[in-house]
């Protein structure tokens, strides 16, 4: 056993009074709490009353975090059966519910009632402390170890734990908590030669395709003709510009995602390459992973063909779990009551042993952990800064990052998002690595993903984690955060001028803001030019734009305010004068990989190779930088839109910056990533605008990029073969005053109970969903429909997806993320209601786009694609039925062409909308 947490350790935990019976129950609910108390008795308390009965004594329940939000507490300790769970499951995947609980555990009780849901409560506790007793529990490894610290560290759960994994001394040779020397070594194989380019024939493609339907299955003939008209992107290109790029639009149903796979798994096959396919959102990379399984039915089979890519920042970087480990490890418990920062590194340890991929951000670490232990401490152990020492690493050959890219390389399908595959694109054109067959699903996205990839913000967090990558952690606490010349000094150990460079490096990087910037800049107490700068953009935001209530606040660069000019003076010097070693640094790193070519292993090489990339970027980027601020007080740059501005969140001010954003982002998506590929397909359901002005493909090719290629791309679209008049309608509501909040909550209150549930509102603002869910919820839950709501509930968005689709009687409230990607089939999603037309924000960018692209019809052409995705979660299988809501009597008719062809649209009273969407599912054929 390791010394390295001390001896006292391995005392035995005290398990006095550690009895399962013993434990009181607590069900939370939006009104009241029921408890089950340890006498068996059952009580149901306010929620004052409540608060103080758990406050003083520990009850089991479900979900901590959200009992105490519920409770207006601001902690909560109890026997949280999900921290439970991911102790005794590690990386199992479990809805954060009691149903999620018994669902995972194949369980069957009854949870009609609050007492129900009691009773299950011990049944869940019983069965997950009897699992680790068993002979074939399967996660036993290093587990006494951990579970011995958490004891230790007051976890509620641990001196009973105890008493259920018998011998767990006799495991303690390997220790848990030193999950990093248990991991297995990724062994690096030759490189890959380059892909072949044989063409794949529409014939080859429908018959994969028949393959993944299996048989018996009836082929739809949409699906036939997408699977089929993919294949253009699998032929070789004929001109060196001329890239092969297909635009498909498939309404819901048709199935393109086996659509695009088939096509693409054969390809693979044959040419010994792999296709990327891409998306926008985290939820479509699991159902991606999911289909996947069709194909490679063999998990072992499917772990070498198909790998999930995401950038750095998701996965856990071993070195900072260590580093966490050992800093949390030393202390002593506060005022003897529990650490939290010994079980969250208790939990992540059990993870990391069993873990799929070390994906901590929508794989299979919980979702839920990060709101029970703070986001910020799950995002400390990712490496979210790029402070990767590569090679240099004591953990380098067992790193879950290191270990996807190479599994990436020998994959025939790589499931990556779109933010990952513009940046890849990006920092290495001309790379022969890189995929030439990329698949963009979700492609409506496009233009906005390229948006984010080519902007400039030289902003104060920006500069702030720029300084924290090149300085390193300058300041007192536990985050690992390397700089620089950590990174890189034994690699230019015997080079006098890369050492010169190195200092002159960090000597320039201290004109970027430090910690505690945004209070000085704020209280007019800047400390260097980049602060300085910052504090002249806040001034002259406020004065020039309204600067009351809690939202991002803008204004123009034109006019400067005295004293800018000079501070922007003053900042260009100073960042040229980072930027000239940077960029030195970078070319001596790139001149050192060609001159000692025959002497570097691979190790060194992809060492030295990466350093100088991500050198050379942020050089480049601090280059612009400099050029913004040394041209303030001139127009922007032809094809640019310039603006300051302060960022907000609930009225804080998070950030303070100069923007700067193409109008049209994807000239230089087309440029970068579409003309670098052989091929590259684009799909959506909704790549099009409806509108009978622009029923060609006109709106698809400007959000695409296809309109800046040499050779057109061919297009198709298909329709979806659901029948949308008869299993659909929609209605506009005109009596509800939308300006009203108690107006607008009484509307959605009204609607959600006429479906008898299964209902999705969406929301334009955070703060009037707030205001419905506080108004409505406990009226939801007395009449046994769940009311969850996005920014309300301390839950992600995905599973908060997740578990409004387990339950067909819950109602989900969310903004643009829920809308979007969200697939919930069934009754579980059956009426959506839309407060009011969801209208771009009126802002300086958009401003600058609108005059681009069309004025009042750009605007009208973002709505309808808003809607129409929004319409398209209705229905998902042929059997489906459903009602979309609008409650803004002022909608224009015209942006109703959004809505499928031959939809029945009635502007209705709020009455006869409840009247209607009751009559509409109480009707025969209703599933």
């Amino acid at each position: 056993m390791s010394d390295l947490f001390g001896p006292d350790l391995v005392v035995e935990a005290d398990r006095a009074g550690a009895s399962l019976e013993a434990i009181p129950v607590a069900v939370v609910g939006v009104r009241f709490v029921t408890i089950l108390t340890e006498h068996g008795e059952f009580e149901e308390l306010d929620h004052e009353t409540a608060a103080k009965r758990l406050s003083t004594k520990a009850h089991m329940l479900v979900n901590r975090v959200m009992a105490a939000r519920r409770l207006g507490m601001p902690y909560l300790r109890a026997y949280d059966l999900l921290e439970l769970y991911a102790f005794v499951r590690p990386a199992r995947y479990c809805l954060p519910t009691v149903q999620g609980l018994l669902e995972a555990l194949v369980l069957d009780k009854n949870t009609d009632t609050h007492e129900d849901i009691c009773l299950a409560l011990h049944t869940i506790a019983e069965r997950l402390l009897s699992d680790m007793a068993a002979e074939t529990y399967r996660y036993r490894a290093g587990g006494g170890r951990v579970l011995m610290m958490m004891a230790k560290a007051g976890w509620t759960w641990g001196p009973l734990a105890l008493g259920y994994m018998e011998e767990f001394a006799d495991h303690s040779r390997e220790d848990g908590l030193l999950v990093w020397t248990s991991l297995p070594e990724w062994e690096d194989g030759a490189p890959p030669p380059p892909p072949g380019d044989e063409a794949i024939e529409p014939e080859e493609s429908l018959s994969r395709l028949t393959e993944l339907l299996g048989n018996g299955s009836e082929q739809r003939e949409g699906q036939k003709r997408y699977a089929a008209a993919a294949t253009h992107v699998f032929r070789p290109r004929e001109m060196l510009e001329g890239p092969n790029i297909q635009l498909l639009e498939a309404g819901t149903g048709t199935g393109k995602t086996l659509g695009y796979i088939a096509p693409a798994s054969r390809w693979a096959e044959r040419n010994d390459g792999a296709v990327w396919l891409s998306t926008y959102t985290k939820n479509l990379q699991r159902q991606l992973d999911q289909e996947l399984s069709k194909l490679y039915p063999d998990p072992r089979v499917k772990d070498k063909r198909a790998v999930i890519r995401k950038g750095r920042e998701n996965y856990a970087c071993l070195l900072n779990i260590e580093e966490t480990t050992r800093a949390v490890m030393m202390r002593t418990n506060p005022n003897q009551g529990e650490d939290r920062d010994k079980i969250l590194i208790g939990l992540v340890a059990r993870w990391a042993r069993y873990t799929r991929d070390g994906d901590m951000i929508g794989g299979d670490f919980p979702s839920w952990l990060g709101a029970h232990f703070g986001v910020g401490r799950i995002a400390g152990l990712t490496d979210r800064r790029g402070e990767c020492l590569y090679s240099a690493c004591a953990h380098f050959r067992r790193c879950y990052i290191e270990k996807s890219a190479r599994k990436a390389k020998h994959a025939d399908l790589v499931v990556a998002n779109h933010a990952l595959v513009i940046a890849q694109a990006v920092s290495r054109i001309g790379d022969p690595d890189l995929p030439k067959r990329l698949v963009f699903d979700e492609g409506h996205h496009v233009f906005d993903a390229a948006d984010s990839a080519f902007s400039l913000n030289l902003s104060g967090l920006e500069g702030a984690e720029l300084r924290r990558w090149i300085r390193g952690k300058e300041s007192g606490g536990s985050t690992r955060a390397r700089g620089l010349k950590s990174r890189l000094e034994e690699l230019v150990a015997d080079d006098m001028d890369a050492q010169k460079l190195l200092e002159e490096t960090l000597e320039a990087a201290r004109l970027l803001p430090s910690d505690n910037w945004m209070g000085r800049v704020a209280g007019s107490a800047p400390v260097t030019r980049f602060e300085t700068f910052l504090m002249h953009i806040r001034a002259q935001v406020l004065t020039r734009a309204d600067g009351r209530g809690p939202h991002t606040i803008e204004c123009s660069i034109a006019d400067p305010i005295e004293g800018l000019v000079e501070a922007g003076q003053a900042l260009f010097e100073g960042l040229a004068a980072l930027s000239q070693p940077m960029s030195g640094l970078s070319n001596l790193l790139i001149k050192r990989l060609d001159e000692d070519s025959d002497v570097l292993d691979s190790t060194s090489r992809g060492r030295l190779e990466s350093s100088a990339r991500s050198l050379k970027q942020r050089a480049e980027i601090v280059t612009n930088w400099a050029a913004m601020a040394e041209g303030l007080g001139k127009l922007s740059p032809e094809g640019f839109i310039d603006w300051f501005e302060i960022e907000r969140i609930d009225g804080r001010e998070r950030d303070i910056g100069y923007h700067r954003h193409f109008i049209d982002p994807t000239k230089p998506f087309s440029e970068c990533v579409l003309a670098e590929t052989h091929g590259t397909l684009i799909t959506s359901a909704t790549l099009r605008d409806k509108a009978t002005e622009v029923e060609d493909w006109q709106s698809a090719d400007m959000r695409t990029g296809a309109q800046h290629l040499m050779v057109p791309p061919k297009r198709l679209s298909v329709l979806s073969p659901f029948d949308y008049p008869k299993s659909t309608k929609v209605l506009i509501v005109g009596d509800v005053n939308k300006m009203d909040a108690v107006q607008v909550a009484a509307a959605y209150r009204a609607l959600f109970m006429a479906s008898g549930g299964g209902a999705l509102g969406l929301f334009t603002a955070i703060s009037r969903l707030r205001t419905t869910y506080e108004y409505i919820a406990g009226n939801m839950e007395e009449n046994g429909m769940p009311l969850y709501a996005q920014h309300v509930d301390p839950v992600d968005t995905a599973t908060l997806v997740d578990i409004f689709r387990d339950d067909p009687n819950s109602c989900l409230l969310g903004t643009d993320a829920v809308r979007d990607g969200v697939d919930v089939p069934g009754d579980s999603l059956r009426l959506i209601v839309f407060d009011r037309v969801p209208w771009p924000r009126p802002t300086i960018l958009h401003r600058a786009r609108r005059n681009a692209f069309g004025g009042r019809h750009y605007d009208e052409m973002l709505t309808r694609l808003k809607l129409a995705q929004a319409f398209g979660r209705l229905v998902r299988r042929a059997n489906d039925r459903g009602v979309f809501v609008m409650l803004d009597g002022q909608t224009p008719t015209r942006l109703m062409e959004a809505m499928p062809e031959g939809v029945e649209i009635e502007r209705v009273g709020l009455a006869e909308a409840v009247k209607s969407v009751r009559e509409f599912f109480s009707s025969e054929g209703t599933n």
